[in-house]
């Protein structure tokens, strides 16, 4: 591999993805990130990618800023969702989608379209659009290759099994704050304790959604479409 796309670079997935990277010294050609231009400046500044696209205006002249005065060379920067498909539908060899939520839609039909390989890191996309994503990346040939937690290890396993063998896939859960609590004890519960992820921060939402079970929800799914 020798281009890469990475579409949401100062995310937790995007962040662990530059790391390997950088220790397989492939540089993004593309980068994206909707938020946290410092962050964006850096790694802009370490991979020299051709083209960023970041969430709006501001973030666009707070990045100029930010690069002019740590005398980093500019690349095109540009703002908006068109100037997303567009980076996402640019010919490279995989386009690594870590954008969180129904954002990543557009790009990765537009990367479909495109004939692009795809590394998906984003379950919104697949769970709100499968039915339609799936069967046009069949038709187009493209790879849609799962890259983050429960998925990506069961496509590892069904990889590495012989064809066939696998009748059954189950999707475990963490536990999360209220993993010891009985049925009686979870009638009382407050947004407080749900928030109170003990191993991971996750934002608001995705750990109320993971202490609901509502998440596991949508990660079967996921599961189902892929």
């Amino acid at each position: 591999m020798k281009t890469i796309t990475l579409l949401g670079s100062t995310g937790s997935i995007g962040r662990q993805a530059l790391d390997v990277c950088e220790r397989l010294k492939i540089y993004p050609k593309f980068l994206s990130a909707k938020s946290n231009m410092l962050l964006l400046a850096e790694q802009i500044a370490k991979f020299s990618p051709e083209r960023v696209v970041v969430g709006g205006e501001d973030e666009a002249k707070e990045l100029q800023k930010l690069l002019h005065e740590r005398f980093v060379p500019y690349p095109e920067i540009a703002y908006s969702e068109e100037a997303l498909c567009k980076l996402a539908a640019e010919k490279v060899d995989r386009v690594l989608v870590a954008i969180s939520g129904f954002a990543a839609l557009k790009p990765v039909y537009a990367a479909i379209l495109a004939k692009n390989s795809i590394g998906l890191a984003n379950k919104e996309a697949v769970v709100v659009a499968g039915d339609l994503l799936l069967p046009l990346a069949k038709e187009s040939k493209v790879d849609i290759l799962p890259v983050d937690s429960e998925h990506s290890a069961i496509w590892q396993c069904l990889a590495a099994a012989p064809e066939k063998s696998c009748r059954k896939i189950y999707l475990t859960a963490s536990g999360g704050p209220f993993l010891h609590h009985s049925f009686e004890a979870l009638k009382t519960v407050t947004a407080e304790e749900a928030l109170a992820h003990p191993v991971w921060e996750m934002g608001a939402k995705i750990s109320i959604d993971s202490a609901t079970m509502f998440n596991k929800g949508l990660e079967l799914i996921e599961a189902m479409q892929l």
